[in-house]
């Protein structure tokens, strides 16, 4: 029995039901949960839409004019936002049939519903009690609500109420600048809406990079938004056709809308998690170990409700070692240090293994090189001047344990990294590698050359 059918619980789903366990999956809103309906695959495509607006805003550069718009404006060219919208929500219905025409060919029953825990082999669901060996949880999580801010769904917004606007917000306050807040503020910015950017930290994106979010704030900067930085909102309140965010300092934001990115809650409340034996976080997370198990015997857990890392490729990795652990199979328990991560902004941000704050700290003794892509000659041909390669390795022996991409589709360029810190490859492999020239990814190789030569092994 696996409740919630996101990507912890239906990847979890078709290893199990490969593997000749009889499989039930208990979804709420729909196969592929919030993550396929409202979250992940909607943000991307809109994404989608809002880069390609950036990129032929900058594309002056390239000898490319438009008609109606002075140098760096795209004359005439405007988002329509109910065309865009109406993409958004028929891709993630697509794409949740997929996952449902997926499933199904592999026999899993599907139930709509919600689904709580009677015991640890117990499931009630749809007023069916049903008995089950295994049990994954797999429920995810929910917006974080501040009090003083709560969403209306018109113009004081959670980013899964985004989507059935009728028309691009006009001024757009975006409170909290980490992944979320950062992704949607610059993909509005590139559609068209004056943006504003409250963040209460120091810079945007605190728990990233501080190179990459460097770089990333002085393209957000430099496209006009407003980023206000050790501005914590204290509350949001409707005014007329629009909001006002009042900072704690007392001072006061306009805009059309507000979106609200604080961070996410466990939806672990209320689904019998307590009475089965299964132990919470002070913060409502599942508590789990290496190979996703609770401290109940036969029930497991991933995604979000874990608190792990709020990312779908771990969730889904969870759920599979879940699966794998509980049926029996050979499974190696999931380890953090191989998680590739990117930020869909643009330039997007795509880190693995090691970072630059472990190895300030002394956490990690390594070696760095960053090289800047405005010295790659594919990034000089396509006009790409904002970003960077870095690039870290053992001193010794060579072997890379990490880097970080800032650069256009950093989320694809990052693979090859994941590669060498998953198969401990050294700097010399990497740079013995051909690389297509000429090609963003000819970075990658350079990095390596530079560390080899320096390097003292």
């Amino acid at each position: 029995m696996i409740i919630g059918g996101g990507p912890g619980g239906y990847e979890a789903a078709l290893v199990a039901a490969q593997l000749g366990a009889e499989v039930t999956v208990v979804e709420r809103d729909g196969p592929g949960g919030a993550c396929v309906l409202t979250d992940c695959v909607p943000s991307k495509t809109l994404i989608a839409t809002s880069t390609r607006m950036a990129v032929m805003s900058e594309s002056s550069r390239l000898g490319l004019r438009f008609s109606g718009g002075s140098d760096g404006e795209v004359g005439g060219l405007l988002a329509d936002m109910a065309v865009v919208n109406k993409r958004v929500r028929d891709l993630a219905r697509a794409q949740s049939f997929d996952v449902a025409e997926r499933l199904g060919y592999e026999d899993v029953r599907i139930v709509r519903g919600d689904a709580r825990l009677a015991d640890s082999h117990t499931v009630e669901v749809c007023g069916e009690r049903i008995s089950t060996d295994i049990v994954l949880i797999a429920t995810g999580a929910t917006p974080r609500v501040l009090p003083g801010a709560e969403p209306d769904g018109e113009r004081i917004l959670t980013w899964r109420q985004l989507w059935d606007l009728p028309a691009l917000p006009e001024e757009l306050i975006v409170v909290g600048s980490g992944v979320t807040g950062a992704e949607l503020a610059a993909a509005y910015q590139a559609l068209g809406s004056k943006v504003t950017l409250v963040s209460s930290r120091d810079r945007v994106l605190p728990n990233e990079d501080a190179n990459a979010a460097a770089v990333l704030e002085e393209v957000f900067r430099r496209r006009g938004m407003n980023v206000l930085s050790r501005s914590r909102a204290g509350a949001v309140e409707r005014s007329g056709d629009g909001v006002i965010v009042t900072l704690e300092d007392g001072r006061k934001v306009e805009g059309s809308h507000c979106l609200m990115t604080v961070g996410m809650v466990p939806n672990t409340r209320g689904i019998g998690l307590e009475a089965a034996g299964v132990k919470l976080s002070r913060g409502g997370f599942v508590e789990v170990d290496k190979v996703s198990r609770t401290s109940a015997s036969h029930i497991y857990a991933a995604g979000d409700c874990t608190g792990v890392l709020m990312l779908a490729s771990v969730a889904a990795m969870q759920g599979r070692i879940a699966m794998w652990h509980a049926l029996g199979e050979a499974v190696q328990p999931l380890k953090l240090g191989w998680v590739a991560a990117n930020i869909f902004t643009d330039p997007e941000v795509a880190t693995v293994g090691v970072s630059q704050q472990m190895i300030d700290t002394c956490e990690v003794d390594a070696r760095t090189v960053m090289l800047p892509l405005s010295t790659n000659p594919r990034a000089k041909m396509q006009g790409f001047e904002d970003g960077f390669v870095k690039l870290f390795c053992r001193p010794s022996t060579g072997i890379i344990l990490g880097g970080v991409i800032v650069a256009p589709r950093a989320s694809e360029l990052i693979l090859g990294l994941s590669i060498a810190v998953q198969q401990h490859l050294t700097v010399d492999q990497l740079a013995h590698t051909f690389a297509v020239y000429p090609s963003l990814s000819g970075s990658l190789t350079e990095a390596s050359r530079r560390l080899m030569r320096e390097s003292a092994y």
